[in-house]
């Protein structure tokens, strides 16, 4: 109990250097967290497929379309639950700088196979109805002020012209991790407008989404669309919905890996300084542990009484840290609302803030502890005065 107090008299002797100390840490330990879970988001949504669904695509590229004739070939495979088809459709609202994912499918199998996009029973059979319907996720909703029954205008870029569609319901994810911010139409408005001004374009799809009985059916429904297609004038390559958006993800993985790197520099910098500012400390007192020495205080006390304030120091500037978190991602996800379907901490994101802050104040407390404790009194006694 003695050493407690005496740790906290000692912690903020020197106000400006602590508080500079603690706050730094502060800092140091939100960009870490905040680095820590934009990675971690960067590959939610891969974490979150479905081990159930799969997508066929052209084995060249994705550019490429697929005929819809294969369509009926694909449901006939063993295991095949249901299928579904659409076509990105890159369009673009108002301008560029709104970006959204926006989607032509064939809706009645493609919300089958998604059964996390919640509507109502209206909203749903309006949209079904309506050749020229669209449907939106909520938060898409909420960034443009949409609301049932507006008419909404893309710009075509893939597709080249302006494409009409009205608003006829607002889906809700099922889950936290569900994406809110699409836009889905018919497959089949688009197509028949290509009827008329590009017909080379028309009955194409540019994936299919494959529903299976269990994921262990996977692999084989795989293999058996890729072989019926093999040699074809449009080969397809299958994989799992996780497997499909990993490779998008794997596009910027040198990215990530950069972040996460920078993450790991910030918390070696603020462990530097947060060293030197204890050896500072320790030298500034060694009169004083001498002293102690000559009381009859051991080597161990002094060094609990050096070793406890570094770590104390550094937890204080990891609970600030902490606590800044949680606004600061309230912020960033306003920021980055188009990028992500969420933007929230994790618990395993703060246990190793927290865990960071500890280490920072162990190894920055490491060589001010040996110092103070194996001072000799003669040697600390000189420097008094």
């Amino acid at each position: 109990m003695f050493i407690l107090k005496y740790i906290l008299r000692n912690l903020f002797r020197h106000k400006l250097r602590s508080i500079l100390t603690v706050v730094g840490i502060a800092v140091a330990v939100l960009a870490f967290g905040l680095l820590r879970t934009l990675v971690g988001l960067w590959y939610a949504g891969a974490e979150h497929a479905s081990d159930t669904r799969l997508v066929t695509r052209n084995a060249i590229s994705l550019i490429f379309p697929l005929p819809i004739s294969y369509l009926e070939r694909i449901r006939g495979v063993p295991g095949v639950t249901s299928v579904s088809y659409g076509n990105w459709f890159g369009g673009v609202y108002i301008s560029e700088k709104n970006f959204f994912a926006n989607y032509a499918v064939e809706p009645r199998s493609y919300l089958n196979l998604y059964p996390e996009f919640v509507l109502t029973p209206k909203e749903k059979n309006d949209f079904f109805l309506d050749r020229k319907g669209c449907i939106v996720g909520e938060r898409l909703a909420r960034t443009y002020g949409w609301k049932v029954g507006d008419l909404i205008t893309l710009k075509g870029t893939i597709f080249p012209g302006q494409w009409e569609l009205a608003l006829r319901g607002i889906f809700k994810g099922a889950e936290k991790a569900t994406e809110e911010r699409m836009l889905l139409f018919h497959w089949d408005y688009l197509n028949e407008s290509l009827r008329r001004t590009t017909p080379r374009r028309v009955d194409q799809a540019g994936f299919y989404i494959i529903g299976v009985k269990r994921p262990e059916l996977a692999p084989e429904a795989s293999m058996a669309v890729d072989s019926m297609f093999r040699n074809s004038l449009a080969e397809t390559l299958t994989e799992t919905e996780k497997a499909f958006q990993m490779g998008f993800v794997s596009m910027t993985e040198a990215i990530m890996v950069a972040i996460e790197i920078v993450s790991y520099m910030v918390i070696a910098i603020i462990m530097i300084v947060a060293a030197n500012t204890m050896a500072m400390t320790a030298r500034e007192r060694i009169g004083e542990y001498a002293t102690l020495k000559t009381l009859g205080f051991k080597s161990g006390h002094l060094a609990g009484l050096i070793f406890g304030e570094s770590v104390l120091i550094s937890l204080l500037g990891g609970l600030l840290g902490v606590a800044a978190t949680f606004p600061a991602a309230n912020w960033i996800e306003a920021e980055l609302a188009q990028y992500f379907p969420y933007f929230s901490i994790s618990t395993e994101t703060i246990m190793l803030e927290i865990l960071a802050a500890l280490i920072v104040g162990v190894v920055s407390g490491i060589f001010p502890t040996w110092r103070g404790a194996t001072i000799r009194i003669a040697d600390g006694l000189k420097r008094i005065g």
